[in-house]
């Protein structure tokens, strides 16, 4: 891997940040390069949100990203937002718990992960964020699951009765998709 560019957008509420920040912590517990630039409106919960996160070997010249390599869509609005912004040969990963529409490109990958559901099935629905995390990382494989799994645990440390809820997330994300 040179650079990742990866646009992150749903609703305020969703953990579309916080999805940026696990990325952006194991890539630097990797010593990868890392920008990690939020975008929300003033509503908060139930507003729009997104983050662009770049992960490269090498230093990043600018956050800013006009054609991502990857979109994590959370909802619809976010996915007819950025679809046509990811590059030829990209990647998109919709939740189709809440997203029914198929993308009309066929110029890139795409992933539809029922992630709300297996929010649910790992015991907390509000995990659907890192359920989404264990699917981009079982595909893009930017950082070592093992890297990503130590991230969480060191996020939750003052939590530690979320931990295994988290992990369990993440590795049925993960493996529906290996």
């Amino acid at each position: 891997m040179t650079e990742e560019k990866i646009i992150i957008a749903g609703f305020g509420g969703q953990g579309v940040l916080s999805l940026g920040q696990f990325v952006a912590y194991a890539a630097m517990a990797e010593d990868k390069y890392v920008t990690w630039l939020p975008s929300y409106g003033p509503e908060m919960r139930g507003g729009t949100a997104n983050c662009s996160v770049v992960v490269s070997d090498e230093p990043i010249a600018s956050p800013v990203i006009a054609k991502p390599d990857c979109l994590i869509a959370f909802n619809k609005p976010s996915l007819s937002k950025f679809a046509d912004k990811v590059r030829p040969g990209g990647l998109i990963i919709v939740n189709s718990s809440l997203v029914h529409e198929k993308v009309a490109r066929d110029d890139i990958e795409v992933i539809y992960l029922p992630a709300n559901e297996l929010a649910h099935e790992a015991g907390n629905d509000k995990t659907l964020n890192i359920v989404i995390l264990g699917a981009y990382i079982a595909l893009r494989k930017i950082v070592k699951k093992e890297t990503v799994l130590k991230t969480i645990e060191n996020i939750f440390g003052k939590k530690p009765k979320i931990i295994p809820v988290n992990i369990k997330a993440f590795d049925l994300g993960y493996n529906k998709i290996v």
